[in-house]
């Protein structure tokens, strides 16, 4: 899943309004941007095998340091323990917490049997909506549509910056969305790692940029 992250993040700052929208995408990706650390370390491993879904390429090996459900709620308290630490303030760090918590459920639903519980575990699940490529496009694009309109409705551009970067963001997603979905499989895992690290990190960038030109509804 991919926007349907995003969708989270974006819903999350009617609920966290003082935490940063950067912060709230770091949140949402924060497995996905350990994972090509880990990927490129040796430490999980990731084959790009085509056919391996309907909707990706990429075969999901071991990566249970990342994505697996017991290190997912461990990230969680780092990352809200790591906010509380620097703002002293615990709701939003509730929030970005569940926001983290909230990949590894929403991966449950379209990857195929290869999440696992925890490090060491035999046991994997996933729902595999990835094997239909229409029923993935519908529920990533509700997601993506329900979130972003939760978030406009709560939210104001304080000037032409906030208004526009705001859309561009919202197609930049949807385009790499696209390319990812339709375009041919990724030339190398190291060009996986490369790619997402460089892009995650990029989108959290534009959020708190964005962030500085909008502010939340009374």
């Amino acid at each position: 899943m991919f926007i349907g992250h995003f969708a989270v993040a974006f819903a999350a700052k009617r609920a966290a309004p003082t935490a940063s929208l950067g912060t709230l995408f770091i949140a949402c990706e924060l497995v996905d941007l350990l994972w090509p650390v880990f990927l490129l370390a040796g430490i999980e491993t990731v084959a790009i095998t085509p056919g391996a879904t309907r909707f990706t390429p990429l075969d999901f090996q071991h990566y249970p340091w990342s994505h697996s459900l017991l290190m997912g709620v461990v990230w969680a308290v780092v990352f809200s323990s790591v906010f509380v630490s620097r703002t002293g303030r615990w709701l939003p760090a509730a929030v970005l917490g569940l926001v983290v918590l909230s990949h590894w459920f929403l991966d449950l639903v379209v990857h195929r049997p290869d999440l696992p519980l925890a490090p060491g575990s035999d046991v994997k699940v996933g729902f595999g909506v990835w094997d239909s490529v229409a029923g993935t496009l519908l529920l990533e694009g509700a997601l993506f549509v329900i979130g972003v309109r939760f978030y406009l409705r709560g939210s104001q551009a304080l000037d032409r910056i906030g208004h526009w970067a705001l859309y561009g963001l919202l197609a930049l997603l949807l385009a790499s969305y696209v390319a990812a979905a339709f375009g041919p499989p990724p030339p190398s895992v190291p060009a996986i790692a490369a790619v997402g690290l460089a892009g995650g990190l990029a989108t959290a960038a534009l959020g708190y940029w964005i962030d500085r030109h909008r502010t939340m509804k009374a």
